[in-house]
């Protein structure tokens, strides 16, 4: 059995996927590289997967499949994986070695152990192009260092700060226990990647490194704005299935409830936002429509989203509330570092 699976979701992605696997080949026959290419046509991503293969034999595996989009990748990455923990990492972006041998030594320790740790996180950098500053995200002030903790050891989350795909390696026995199962050819399902799992995560270690290098800048990228504007229906998607997921698992401890309720709150702000920058109207309804949906699924989920200061913000009556909304959006952008 390997120590990780590392899912790399391949879509025509050849200019850039060979400092993705190389990143991690530094790991060496511990690690287990699953390069699914996702029905790649229009470049060589197929061919390259089956050249690490061909070099890398027992470290490199190639999975050709039909094209389902990132969630279908990562399926299909979850589904093959032979590693006691499982890692997602894009095609775009790449790790770094010396915290990459930091994450590998604590992952053998907790293999080790009769109960393994359910979610190591650490931190990850925003490589985005162009800006000389590299904004990193890391939760030292919220996550206690060099312990097993749980979730009443968590301190509050500052605002901008979550535990995203980039942060996190999950047990990939708890991602098959939970029923972890993306939709397919839909955009943004890493927040559900995240999300779904953590009623289940009783413990976990933070490691204090920078691993992840996400990185940000080409214009088809999914994060663009105009990008994400024009794929508004499939980030409402995730957002309702998130809704759900959060009402479904009624969360507890309280900290845990207090945080997956924070992590809606965004979601409902990128929604809400995209509608406004869009200023299409069938883009305003789709925007009443999200916040009704919250409201029939939990009254009191959706007080604590309308009524919470982002709620409020995202919600200002008229065209001017609509520019406040926009302005203190842009804000966040510039200080957070985002897309």
């Amino acid at each position: 059995m390997k120590l990780l699976s590392v899912a790399i979701p391949c879509y025509n992605s050849s200019d850039y996927m060979r400092h993705c696997i190389e990143s991690l080949l530094e790991g060496g026959d511990e690690v287990e590289i699953l390069i699914v290419d996702d029905g790649s046509a229009k470049d060589d991503t197929a061919v390259i997967a089956d050249e690490y293969e061909k070099k890398y034999p027992g470290i490199c595996r190639a999975i050709h499949q039909e094209n389902k989009g990132h969630g279908g990748a990562v399926n299909t990455g979850l589904k093959n994986a032979e590693g006691v923990y499982f890692k997602v990492v894009d095609s775009d972006d790449w790790v770094d070695r010396g915290a990459y041998m930091e994450i590998l030594k604590m992952l053998r320790r907790f293999a080790d152990q009769s109960e393994p740790v359910d979610m190591l996180i650490s931190n990850f950098v925003y490589e985005k192009q162009g800006a000389r500053r590299k904004k990193v995200m890391n939760y030292r002030t919220t996550l206690p260092k060099d312990q097993v903790f749980s979730w009443k050891d968590v301190k509050v989350f500052m605002l901008g700060q979550y535990i995203l795909m980039h942060s996190v390696i999950y047990r990939t026995e708890l991602l098959r226990q939970c029923g972890l199962e993306l939709p397919e050819h839909t955009f943004y399902v890493d927040n559900i990647f995240v999300y779904q799992p953590l009623p289940h995560v009783k413990t976990m270690y933070y490691l204090d490194v920078n691993f992840y290098r996400y990185f940000i800048g080409r214009d088809d990228q999914s994060v663009n704005e105009q990008v994400m504007i024009g794929r508004i229906d499939q980030q409402i998607r995730v957002n309702k299935l998130m809704i759900d997921y959060f009402v479904e698992a009624k969360p507890r401890p309280r900290k845990l409830r207090h945080y997956m309720i924070r992590y809606l709150e965004i979601m409902m702000v990128i929604s809400s936002i995209l509608a406004i920058r869009s200023g299409a109207e069938e883009d305003m309804a789709k925007k009443k429509e999200l916040w009704q949906y919250a409201r029939k699924k939990n009254l009191m989920m959706y007080l604590r989203l309308r009524f919470g200061f982002l709620g409020q913000g995202m919600n200002l009556p008229g065209k001017g509330g609509r520019n406040v909304s926009v302005a203190g959006y842009k804000i966040s952008q510039k200080f957070f570092g985002f897309n």
